[in-house]
């Protein structure tokens, strides 16, 4: 299968110069993990993503996007789409513009994981447990944490999302990057790192997303896929009596696609 197939042939783009407060409004109000970067000549010259957004240090409004974006890798209508989810995990994109053709970078459409997730369904490889993909060392946050001290974790551990447990160690909700991002509180993170100012600072509870979809260890990740799909999410908790074991997301299922089921401790 090429990536003519399934990508999405509009594709919302930043350009080099554009204030970076333009690009998180834009992450914002149209619930994007990523942006691709055009210069003058609308050639793609890099992505922006949602972590980008969240590791901004200045309060100033008018950095730029350029001094925060990344290179992309170069992915054309007629790349396979196995090449594709390998360039996606390499480049440790989630959402990756599609140009003309290597000689021409002009944007032609924009490729995400689901795309490809949801064109994966019948691989054989994708028939075993989850218990052998699944993150084991899940890092998890509760309700009344503040989001000063949740964002540097997404930012340090790279994981896009953390579950939300209960005094009682039972899974409630699930906060991400794009939570963070969409209610607005960036400013507030990064204006109070040390958590210094408690009543100017929103709680997990406020903004997390519920409700929370899980899956058993023993469950193929065939279903699980179908599961994450179905429900628009992008990780399931795996559960054991009701307490967290695991927890997978879509660059688990990728990496299953394009490797196998090696799991990740």
């Amino acid at each position: 299968m090429k990536i003519n197939e399934i990508m999405s042939k509009d594709a919302m783009c930043i350009k080099e110069h554009d204030n970076i407060t333009h690009a998180r409004q834009l992450m914002r109000d149209h619930y994007l993990r990523g942006l691709p970067v055009i210069d003058e000549e609308q050639k793609v010259v890099g992505i922006l993503k949602d972590q980008d957004v969240l590791n901004i240090k200045s309060t100033r409004s008018n950095v730029t996007v350029e001094g925060y974006m990344h290179d992309c890798p170069l992915i054309t209508p007629e790349t396979d789409i196995v090449d594709a989810a390998k360039h996606l995990l390499d480049s440790e994109v989630n959402r990756c513009p599609v140009i003309v053709s290597t000689e021409d970078r002009t944007i032609a459409g924009i490729l995400s994981n689901s795309d490809i997730l949801a064109n994966i369904g019948n691989d054989r490889k994708l028939d075993s447990a989850v218990a052998d993909i699944m993150t084991t060392d899940v890092i998890t946050c509760t309700p009344k944490e503040s989001l000063t001290k949740v964002w540097p974790v997404l930012l340090e551990s790279n994981f896009s999302g953390l579950p939300v447990v209960s005094d009682k160690s039972e899974v409630i909700g699930m906060v991400t990057r794009m939570d963070i991002i969409r209610s607005g509180f960036v400013r507030t993170a990064l204006n109070d790192t040390h958590g210094t100012q408690p009543k100017d600072t929103t709680i997990v509870e406020k903004i997390m997303s519920t409700p929370v979809y899980a899956v058993s260890a023993d469950t193929s990740v065939k279903e699980c896929l179908e599961k994450m799909l179905h429900y628009d999410v992008g990780r399931i908790t795996v559960l054991d009596n009701d307490r967290i074991v695991g927890i997978v997301d879509r660059t688990d299922i990728l990496r299953a696609f394009v490797m196998g089921t090696d799991p990740v401790q």
